[in-house]
């Protein structure tokens, strides 16, 4: 008995690819800002991708395959903190077009990154799902295996505590 990778048939695998391309930086993205490592968040993605690959053939709709991989990102960072337990690590540089305009923005991005690992995992998934991926309340229960209530309360909540993590300390 062999054990063989069961892959997309020949016609599917420009829908895969596309996927691949359309969405594999962004998820990457995704990923970087839940565990704080690139190069743990290019193989969250990829492992994510791979068994999207393998189960490519039985899907019954092949439109339900960016919710399905972008939860299967998801639910490989949360195995990876869990893992860990350690803090959050990278910080995203922006684009800069001065050096005063690189120090502002590199300090405010690194303050609003340091708050949302101050976060809860839950809330800071709600939040990334939400507003960086721009995902709607739905999309982002979805993702998040949850109700769209419970997602618009997390949300909710999430924006409370950020905005007190940032508060100016008096």
């Amino acid at each position: 008995m062999t054990t063989e990778t069961t892959a997309p048939r020949r016609a599917d695998e420009g829908s895969f690819s596309s996927l691949y391309r359309e969405h594999a930086l962004g998820l990457t993205r995704m990923a970087f800002l839940m565990v704080g490592d690139r190069e743990a968040a290019q193989d969250v993605v990829q492992e994510a991708f791979l068994g999207l690959y393998r189960r490519w053939p039985s899907l019954r709709d092949p439109s339900k395959a960016l919710p399905y991989v972008r939860s299967a990102v998801l639910n490989r960072c949360r195995s990876l903190l869990r893992r860990r337990r350690l803090p959050f690590l990278g910080a995203l540089e922006p684009p800069v077009w001065s050096a005063e305009s690189e120090a502002i923005l590199g300090e405010d991005r690194r303050e609003v990154l340091a708050a949302l690992h101050r976060l809860a995992p839950r809330q800071r998934e709600a939040l990334v799902l939400r507003y960086f991926l721009d995902l709607s309340e739905e999309e982002t229960a979805t993702a998040m295996g949850i109700s769209r209530g419970t997602a618009k309360s997390t949300v909710s909540r999430a924006l409370a505590s950020l905005s007190r993590h940032l508060e100016p300390q008096r």
